[in-house]
């Protein structure tokens, strides 16, 4: 059995900003053995040892544009690590993953398109229906990561 993280980042007194921690919290609560949620307002290099106790990771954001509804896709490492005293992206957590742990893990984005932005708790209406779909697709998907399966169906939004 794999051992999954679910990492949700983002602010939820900003609105839609709150998507990740949201839906981390939400997985959270299913209680899914080999599935770890974390959260946070942002990613830092200290999670390069947390993701280094998984197979598997999955970010989870708000998205500013893109399409509809939600994304999914697999991220790599990046070439080099970049970050500001604020930020750090997933792929550069990855990179350092690689060199501080020599821990490879697959990983994916799950972008979920939010709409407001103000300084408010709560989902608007349109991306709390956008947070139902990923939430219904991220529980089907994360049956294949726990198994270990490469090509699972639910590793595509097809």
């Amino acid at each position: 059995m794999n051992r999954v993280v679910i990492y949700g980042y983002g602010n939820p007194g900003r609105q839609d900003d709150g998507l990740g921690p949201a839906l981390a919290e939400k997985i959270g609560t299913d209680q899914i053995p080999g599935v770890l949620t974390e959260s946070n307002y942002q990613l830092n290099i200290e999670d390069a040892a947390l993701i280094a106790e998984a197979d598997c990771v999955i970010f989870v954001d708000a998205s500013l544009t893109g399409e509809e509804g939600f994304f999914f896709d697999e991220i790599e490492p990046a070439d080099g690590i970049t970050f500001t005293t604020h930020a750090i992206s997933p792929q550069s957590v990855l990179a350092l993953c690689e060199e501080l742990f020599g821990k490879k893990v697959r990983a994916y984005i799950l972008g979920i398109k939010g709409y407001g932005w103000d300084f408010a708790e709560g989902l608007t209406p349109e991306a709390e229906k956008n947070f139902d779909d990923a939430y219904r697709f991220l529980r089907g998907t994360l049956d294949d990561l726990i198994t270990g399966s490469p090509e699972g169906r639910a590793l595509t939004l097809n």
